[in-house]
């Protein structure tokens, strides 16, 4: 995400955003609500329209700014400081690249890391580090963020201390290449328990109004009928799952059926479900596994019987339901992403990916995702596909915000490292924040993106800790807008552990589980041990399965470490 702070203009670090391309959700914004002591910030909500006059982006609006543009800035006292080393030869001063302060990332409100983790574990494998996305498994549960009042997003931000842990001497961002995945650079030391906190950035949308009250829905189900399929838990999921949708979805919404195996056919043309429920049902009942897995081949003809099915005035969507094992035809994401812009960029058609199967293309199933604004979950039960697509496809099917985007500005008078946890192929060049020609996030009614950072602050310090800001163009007229709220070191300050609230402390549990899964290192990190009970208290307290299941997905983690 990129936010703001009230200095001069600045170029961002220009990072290549490998995630600019991406759809998912929401933005945090600059000039927020300072959060008091131990409180959250609720953020202001204003069309982009609105900004006043002075540096400007490519909408007009002033252009997010490094503290003090990089020049250096001044401590609470007053004292100037800056990035010069300060000991080159008279006449040969030069000056340092100045510490990164802004953190800026597309919205995510994929789940499917996470949920396929679960599987490995459950039957005795474990993931690949690259397979691990801790943004996936902090997404993954519920917030108890507030709710805005209409379209758009509200902003909390609040946070805790998890303990004592190393550090470095490394100042501003913290990134995977600069720490060796651990929290600090390669000059480490004990640091004081009070040195790092953990910031979560909690955005959320309103909840879906009355299914009758949305726009209908123009639904392609590009179904994968490979010989992969034949495993239990795949096709026969999928069969059962689209025969309860069918009968879930209203009178006016419309469906398109396309199957893949070594070829693709359009077995389904657009057709709406008032009067045609039955041919539907035996369409779906029909399916069976065939031979090899060309996905390139399902996802065009998926692709161009949306177009061609296309409604005006309805959300218009492609469902890829597939393992994403492809062997036949353009095996590799890049040669199947052409159609799939084509078809987002024109006609506005989104997708949503939904894994099954043991076995199952992780990676290429979210660069599909990605690249069709979309996101993508996994499911490999009955009740994981009844949550997909009975409780949440149809309530979601309407989208709040697309290319959501979120920027942080950490204050470097009170901030000395920080660490986005997670989102490393969600990243946007700072600069890109308010560049709306650069994709983000779509997301829709209801859901909850949670963006948790590792911080460690200045000795002493106090006041303003970070504002974090999220921008998003409306659905309908694309129109941006911006919501922030900041936080004070008061409202970091507290304990973590027992005394944070539930669900902050939920959200600390998965991140450093997946961060333990890939091999890295959180600073108060307790080990999979200390993670699985404070799992299985914090499912007892709050009475949410969800919970019991992290805990029972540690548990595995730590035999598979023993075995």
């Amino acid at each position: 995400m990129r936010l703001r702070s009230d200095t001069n203009a600045r170029t961002g670090k220009g990072r290549t955003a490998r995630r600019a391309v991406r759809g998912v959700t929401a933005v945090l914004l600059a000039s927020g609500l300072a959060l008091t002591a131990a409180a959250c910030g609720a953020g202001s909500d204003r069309s982009a329209a609105d900004r006043s006059e002075g540096g400007r982006s490519h909408d007009g609006a002033p252009a997010p700014v490094a503290p003090d543009g990089g020049q250096g800035y001044e401590d609470r006292d007053g004292a100037r400081r800056d990035d010069a080393s300060g000991d080159e030869e008279p006449g040969e001063k030069t000056r340092k690249p100045a510490p990164d302060y802004l953190s800026t990332f597309a919205l995510d409100v994929d789940t499917a890391s996470y949920h396929y983790t679960r599987r490995l574990l459950r039957e005795g494998g474990t993931p690949e580090p690259r397979q691990v996305r801790p943004e996936e498994f902090v997404n993954s549960f519920r917030q108890d963020y507030r709710r805005p009042d209409g379209d758009g997003f509200s902003v909390t931000v609040d946070g805790a201390r998890p303990g004592a842990v190393a550090g470095g001497a490394q100042e501003g961002e913290i990134t995977a290449s600069s720490e060796g995945s651990s929290g600090g650079s390669s000059d480490r030391g004990e640091t004081d328990a009070g040195d790092w906190s953990l910031v979560r950035v909690g955005l959320a949308t309103a909840a879906a109004e009355d299914t009758g009250k949305r726009p209908p829905a123009a639904l392609t189900f590009v179904i994968d009928t490979s010989g992969s399929m034949a495993e239990p838990g795949r096709l026969d999921l999928v069969k059962t799952s689209l025969s309860t949708l069918t009968d879930q979805l209203r009178d006016d919404d419309s469906i398109a059926v396309v199957t893949f195996s070594g070829e693709a056919e359009t077995r389904l043309p657009m057709t709406r479900l008032d009067g045609n429920r039955d041919r539907i049902h035996d369409i779906v009942d029909d399916l069976e596994p065939g031979a090899s897995t060309n996905v390139e081949a399902g996802v065009t003809t998926g692709y161009d019987a949306a177009v061609e099915g296309r409604r005006k005035g309805a959300t218009n969507r492609v469902v890829l339901l597939s393992d994403a094992l492809a062997n036949t035809g353009a095996t590799e994401a890049d040669a199947i992403l052409e159609r799939i812009d084509d078809a987002r960029r024109e006609h506005g058609i989104t997708l949503f990916g939904v894994g099954v199967g043991s076995d199952y293309g992780d990676e290429l199933m979210e660069r599909l995702a990605d690249k069709g604004d979309g996101h993508t979950t996994y499911v490999s039960t009955t009740e994981d596909a009844r949550e997909v697509f009975v409780d949440q496809l149809p309530a979601h099917v309407e989208l709040r915000a697309r290319d959501a985007k979120a920027q942080v500005a950490f204050d470097p008078a009170t901030v000395r490292q920080f660490r986005l946890i997670g989102y490393e192929n969600r990243a946007v060049a700072d600069d890109d924040f308010r560049n709306d020609a650069v994709d983000g996030g779509e997301v829709g009614p209801g859901h909850t993106v949670t963006a948790l950072y590792a911080v460690r602050l200045r000795e002493g310090a106090r006041g303003h800790v970070a504002t974090a800001t999220v921008r998003w163009l409306d659905p309908k007229t694309r129109a941006p807008h911006e919501a922030s709220g900041s936080v004070e070191t008061g409202a970091v300050d507290g304990p973590l552990w027992g005394e944070a609230p539930s669900r902050l402390q939920i959200t600390a549990v998965a991140a450093y589980f997946a961060e333990s899964l890939r091999g890295g290192g959180l600073p108060g990190d307790p080990g999979l041990a200390a993670l699985e009970r404070r799992a299985r208290s914090l499912a007892e307290s709050t009475e949410d399965d969800a919970v019991t299941g992290l805990a029972d997905a540690i548990a595995q983690a730590a035999r598979r470490t023993l075995d």
